[in-house]
């Protein structure tokens, strides 16, 4: 795709205290970097902005700092309130300064939201994600709340930042005092909208009038919150011109609260999903605005800026998965880079496991002095067997450091495991993924090999140097009397559309896989998944019920152990597809025997009690089993091998692992 067909996303924009150089910001999340006092944690910090400007971003938010200590998330969070915190973030700015950025501070008041015994709100009004009230704010507290905000603000500045996000949505306390569910206060900062709306209004005339023209305030602001009891259409456009009107510079959209039961960024949602409603603000409001949400490609950024719709594109995850989305984009080179999956395995799941964020498809991201990539000091010919991810991974960085690889698949196409798992609804991204290694090998110059199954005599006959054996897994076959039946497949066989089957399923096997099964099978219409619309009608996004459907097969999801389903899915995506698997009807039965499986259909039993459950086929997702001989066959031929991902360690499919341990194998041979 040549240059220019980016034309929109690297125009200036001029917000007023400055130009930026293009329309990429890198969009605020929590990263785990927030809650460090220590100078090597201001480092760290430094360095992951850093590597985002100097990857293309014009313009970057800061993961959330409470404007005080009631406003912190949880309770190790450091609220941003200090001189000397301060002082120490001038590392940070003057990091993403060097590399042609802009930067803001988000500030962010948890709210009700809040983890820990200090938690404020507009009125005491326990929230669902949280075990206890909150203690409501008096109108002293208001005031001092205002004015920490301004403090704040003004320390960043202090700090060398340009200026300042104020969060306005995702149901953080902001929020709380907009809506009705959440504000049923009888003084002046309740009631009517405009008593509601009084608190961001004065927040954002205060920082501007306490730190002048030359400072950038951004207000984050709810375009779609997604829950009863909020703001209607017409308040919420209303809110946006004033806020406008009070001193904010650009408005950056945010959709749904947090306690909202419909997706907003994981794989489910289609790209571009709430840019109607973003552009449909936009029209209505003076000052740029930002669209936000499952916007993963240069392609579909322009598309939006093009239409009108946006004046600026914000990317959060994607520039995890990959820091130079601009520089490739703008350089013309947009199939290279690292596509977000939206799986959230590595970025939310690990901040709610209080970890630092990372990316399944790029672990440099947010541990960027961990994996410098140092020229080789000897060039070598290295083999690689198997193109999935882990293999990939590994071509490409020893590739980049000056080694001489060679990649061998025995498929007809790159990928692996991602190509099984982008026949799952809501997972197409993850073939994206898969050709964007490929372009990376591409443009490297290795060679690769489709369709090549390779035996070691023949490959160790090439004399390469190191052998990297990435040659995965097979599914692990059903060990149960009647498992030869023909109706009994694979999840592979059933993913990849070699085996037919019937209406009525049993999948037996219920970790990742088998969920991922029995909604593919399950769900009638996979194309809609893609569809913004459909996407809507589903799950209710205009607030009428959800159009649920039919589903496609009748469906049970089977497992040996006692308990409920779905404990090993993902912190932030399970609820998804566990809710999926309910509308759609599937049946799940825990504490399984197996017993047998003939003409009847499959014999089980359950607390005592025999079960034959007719079926015309079974679909098995027991487990798989490394491929790894062709390692053992080597190593006795006296060769050097590297063995990874699923090939060293089978387990439940991890390609965050896989990926990994890809990446550090290439930086060290």
């Amino acid at each position: 795709m040549p240059t220019d067909s980016f034309k929109s996303l690297a125009a200036p924009l001029d917000v007023g205290p400055l130009t930026l150089r293009n329309r990429i910001v890198m969009g605020s999340m929590h990263t785990g970097l927030e809650s460090t006092t220590e100078a090597a944690g201001y480092d760290r910090m430094a360095r992951f902005y850093a590597e985002r400007a100097k990857g293309g971003a014009a313009l970057i938010v800061t993961g959330g700092f409470g404007p005080n200590a009631a406003g912190r998330l949880a309770a190790e969070d450091v609220p941003f309130v200090s001189i000397e915190q301060a002082r120490a973030h001038k590392r940070v700015t003057e990091a993403v300064h060097g590399e042609g950025g802009a930067i803001v501070l988000q500030l962010v008041h948890a709210g009700r939201y809040g983890y820990h015994e200090d938690s404020v709100a507009p009125s005491p009004i326990r929230s669902p994600l949280n075990k206890s009230a909150p203690k409501e704010l008096t109108e002293e507290g208001i005031a001092q709340t205002i004015a920490d905000y301004v403090t704040a603000s003004m320390l960043a500045m202090e700090a060398g930042y340009d200026g300042v996000e104020v969060m306005g949505s995702e149901g953080y306390l902001i929020s709380q005092f907009l809506a009705p569910r959440t504000n049923h206060r009888k003084d002046g900062w309740g009631g009517s909208l405009e008593n509601r709306a009084r608190f961001p209004i004065e927040v954002v005339r205060q920082i501007r009038g306490a730190l002048g023209p030359g400072f950038l305030i951004v207000y984050r602001h709810s375009v779609l919150d997604l829950v009863e009891g909020a703001l209607n259409w017409d308040e919420t456009v209303w809110v946006g011109q004033e806020v406008a009107a009070a001193g904010a510079n650009i408005i950056n959209t945010g959709i749904g609260w947090h306690e909202a039961k419909i997706p907003t960024i994981a794989g489910v949602v289609p790209h571009g999903a709430f840019v109607g409603a973003i552009g449909k603000l936009k029209r209505a409001l003076s000052i740029p605005v930002t669209a936000s949400n499952r916007i993963n490609s240069p392609a579909l950024a322009e598309r939006i800026l093009a239409a009108g719709d946006a004046d600026l594109i914000s990317l959060a995850r994607p520039l995890l998965a990959d820091a130079a989305f601009g520089k490739k984009a703008f350089a013309g080179k947009p199939a290279e880079i690292n596509v977000c999956i939206a799986c959230n395995q590595a970025c939310l799941d690990h901040y709610f496991e209080s970890k630092v964020i990372s990316c399944l498809v790029n672990p440099r991201a947010g541990h960027e002095a961990d994996y410098q990539a140092a020229p080789v000091p000897k060039k070598k010919r290295i083999a690689v067997v198997g193109a999935g991810m882990a293999g990939m991974a590994a071509a490409i960085e020893a590739a980049s450091r000056g080694h001489s690889v060679e990649v061998f698949e025995a498929a007809p196409q790159i990928g692996g495991q991602m190509n099984l798992a982008a026949r799952v609804p809501g997972k197409a991204d993850y073939a994206s993924a898969a050709r964007a290694y490929g372009a990376q090998l591409q443009a490297l110059g290795v060679p690769v090999h489709l369709g090549r199954r390779v035996d070691a005599k023949a490959l160790s006959a090439g004399g390469d140097d190191e052998y990297v054996v990435a040659t995965g897994v097979r599914p692990r076959p059903l060990d149960i009397p009647g498992a030869d039946d023909s109706r009994v497949v694979s999840y592979e066989a059933a993913l990849s559309g070699h085996a037919k089957v019937g209406p009525r399923v049993a999948v037996i096997g219920a970790g990742g896989i088998g969920h991922d099964v029995s909604l593919f099978l399950a769900q009638a219409d996979i194309e809609s998944a893609s569809d913004p619309a459909a996407f809507a009608r589903r799950w209710g996004v205009a607030g009428t019920a959800p159009e649920l459907g039919a589903p496609a097969r009748k469906v049970v999801l089977l497992k040996r152990q006692p308990g409920g389903f779905g404990r090993t899915l993902g912190k932030t995506t399970g609820w998804i597809l566990r809710q999926e698997l309910k509308d759609l009807g599937v049946e799940q039965v825990a504490g399984v025997t197996y017993v047998k499986i003939d003409a009847a259909g499959l014999h089980i039993e359950r607390e005592g009690v025999a079960r034959v459950i007719e079926v015309d086929t079974i679909v098995v997702c027991a487990g798989q089993v490394s491929e790894n001989a062709l390692a053992t066959e080597l190593q006795a031929l006296g060769k050097s091998v590297h063995l990874i991902g699923g090939a060293r360690l089978a387990g439940e499919l991890d390609a965050k692992r896989a990926v990994e341990e890809g990446v550090r194998l290439g930086l060290a041979i």
